[in-house]
């Protein structure tokens, strides 16, 4: 059995405790909320802990019952059965205590914004852009998330050659951090009349919502110039200098919107995704630096990356990190089959999270 840090999880277990004594008290509304919360996300720990520690008292019962000479056979012979499945399962929970104590990324429980850039390939990396937005937009929808479209660009013959997009749901960053890189499909376009198959791609940057206590942004930081939309002639945004773009001196991020008529909502937007660009900056320095040493193989989340390949002809989707190839592409354009990837990703950093901290 794995070797658990029993003096913490005996911590966890009084500090459990502690929540339901103190959720059966009087307290003010926020205190009820904020404390409910945490007993709930501690809950499923604690029934994990309570079933580990029932089942190695059993395993330790039924090793004295097999060393005592006084047991009769038939016992022994009970004992000794029920000891594998007994031992499987303490393993079994052993493992998923150590995950569940493992260190949270504080952003995981954040909003995204979901940034999809169309790359080479031209219209047909258009219409990939647009392949991939409707895919993590139904994926958000079986999560229960909500998807909202803050900023489009679209391509000439249909998709996008920018989409911006905010999915709200708990734990979204969690799930969906692990998108970033280069998506490469390789199919036949519509337009293609000797049926060859095309390679064309698009950059997916997930972003964890960003709030202002988490980046400060100087006002002397800032440049904002304001001007009119650009869009079709006549069209009321062009009539009015709606559109704001605002550039963060200190490190050059430029962010644009023009997409609502009214200026104050393009600037609440824009600096939304401002923090959210300036945060992921410098994480990713920061990752830049620690993967120097250590390089985990779901990859650094750099933008360059190619990270999974969407075969049209084959009906596979190849994930290039941790080289898993589901023969499901359909359900995986679809957003159906997309968890099977983002659980397996999961998985993988997990397990070298648990390395790194064997190895230490």
């Amino acid at each position: 059995m794995s070797i658990l840090p029993e003096a913490k999880l005996d911590i966890l277990l009084a500090h459990h405790a502690s929540l339901e004594s103190q959720l059966q008290s009087q307290m003010s509304a926020e205190n009820y909320v904020r404390l409910t919360r945490e007993f709930a996300e501690l809950n499923p720990l604690i029934d994990a802990v309570k079933t580990y520690r029932a089942a190695t008292r059993e395993i330790t019962e039924i090793d004295a019952m097999i060393a005592d000479a006084t047991t009769d056979a038939e016992m022994r012979e009970m004992a000794e059965a029920e000891r594998p499945a007994l031992e499987t399962r303490a393993t079994e929970l052993a493992q998923e205590i150590r995950v569940a104590l493992l260190p949270k990324d504080a952003m995981d429980e954040r909003n995204v914004v979901l940034e999809i850039r169309a790359g080479t390939g031209g219209d047909e990396a258009s219409l990939f852009a647009g392949d991939l937005f409707r895919m993590y937009e139904r994926f958000a929808a079986l999560q229960g998330w909500k998807a909202e479209v803050v900023s489009a660009s679209e391509g000439t013959m249909g998709g996008y050659k920018e989409v911006i997009v905010e999915i709200q749901g708990r734990g979204a960053f969690a799930k969906l951090k692990f998108e970033s890189g280069v998506h490469r499909v390789q199919r036949v376009p519509d337009t293609e009349t000797q049926g060859r198959i095309h390679t064309s791609a698009a950059t997916v940057a997930v972003l964890p919502e960003v709030e202002e206590v988490d980046v400060v942004i100087r006002d002397d930081d800032l440049r904002i110039d304001t001007m009119r939309a650009q869009g079709a002639g006549g069209q009321h945004v062009n009539k009015t200098e709606s559109a704001i773009r605002i550039t963060h001196l200190p490190t050059g991020i430029v962010v644009m919107m023009q997409d609502s008529r009214s200026q104050h909502k393009n600037r609440a937007s824009a600096m939304n995704i401002l923090r959210s660009r300036i945060y992921d900056a410098e994480q990713q320095r920061i990752d830049s630096v620690r993967s120097a040493e250590r390089r985990e193989k779901v990859g650094s989340g750099d933008r360059s990356e190619r990270i999974r390949t969407y075969n049209f002809p084959q009906g596979r989707v190849t994930d290039h990190r941790i080289n898993l190839t589901l023969y499901k592409l359909p359900q995986v354009i679809a957003g159906e089959a997309l968890g099977e990837l983002v659980d397996a990703l999961t998985t993988e950093h997990q397990a070298a999270q648990l390395a790194a901290q064997g190895n230490a």
